[in-house]
């Protein structure tokens, strides 16, 4: 049987795998990646650690475990290059890119490549853990009004352009004004940050989004309970992703904790 290589980032997801792989009884090894992967989710797995740019030391340690199959999991934060401190291999991908480095999509496919050049098959958390997709529909108790359905059909339309710039996957929307779209700071800072420009009256609602040409083994757009408090306290009513390309965590307890604060989740079709 297959080994499968989880590569994990920060974020609940890796976890979620891990579980889902232990529930199956399918052979894993996790690699994490040091100043991204919390250590707690490793222990009674079979690991090791890496760092970012460190993309020939990932590989060898991938096969000395018998490793033939790899999934993405988890956010990662993007650290500069002074950080990195690329290998050889990173820096010969980052000359590949040129320009188009800057970009995470576009970064992630070269990976993603490299990898496959190496022998591995690369898939994504859906082919292991199928229900953790967010289903087309309201997701709890608590439905968008009309007024929040305009501001999620526009939130859509900004999320799809960030997308094809290859920036980010989430913009929050209130009243028809953009308050904040995604970069590099990733959703938590959106949140804050917006959290500090809503306006007085309705609440606005947080669009995430995939990337029109993102491969959908790689990044999707996630939720999960942290996401619902976060988008609460920047006084946020709603949540809206894209139905069958984003991830959603925990969904009960997520629509639970949605019910409970007077929020909705929804899951839109583009």
């Amino acid at each position: 049987m297959s080994r499968l290589g989880i590569i994990a980032g920060g974020g609940g997801l890796p976890a979620r795998l891990i579980a889902a792989c232990r529930r199956d009884q399918r052979p894993f090894f996790v690699l994490g990646l040091k100043g991204q992967t919390d250590g707690g989710i490793l222990r009674d797995t079979s690991h090791a650690w890496s760092r970012l740019g460190a993309t020939s030391e990932s590989i060898k340690i991938l096969k000395s475990n018998d490793v033939d199959t790899l999934v993405m999991a988890g956010a990662i934060r993007r650290p500069s290059l002074a950080e990195m401190k690329p290998d050889l291999r990173t820096i010969q991908i980052f000359a590949k890119l040129g320009l188009r480095a800057l970009g995470d999509d576009a970064l992630l496919r070269t990976v993603a490549e490299e990898a496959e050049k190496e022998g591995f098959r690369l898939i994504g958390v859906q082919e292991i853990e199928p229900g953790l997709l967010s289903p087309e529909g309201v997701i709890g108790k608590v439905a968008p009004t009309a007024e929040h359905r305009a501001d999620i059909d526009f939130g859509i339309r900004v999320a799809k352009d960030l997308g094809r710039l290859d920036v980010g996957q989430a913009c929050v929307v209130q009243q028809g004004i953009v308050l904040g779209v995604e970069a590099v700071e990733g959703t938590d800072a959106l949140l804050e940050r917006c959290r500090k420009l809503r306006r007085k009256g309705r609440g606005g609602v947080l669009v995430k989004s995939c990337k029109p040409q993102q491969d959908r083994r790689l990044d999707l757009p996630a939720i999960g309970l942290r996401t619902v408090r976060r988008a609460y306290e920047a006084g946020l009513e709603g949540i809206a992703i894209e139905a069958g390309a984003a991830v959603l965590l925990d969904r009960d307890e997520v629509a639970a904790a949605a019910d409970k604060l007077g929020m909705f989740i929804l899951g839109f079709k583009p």
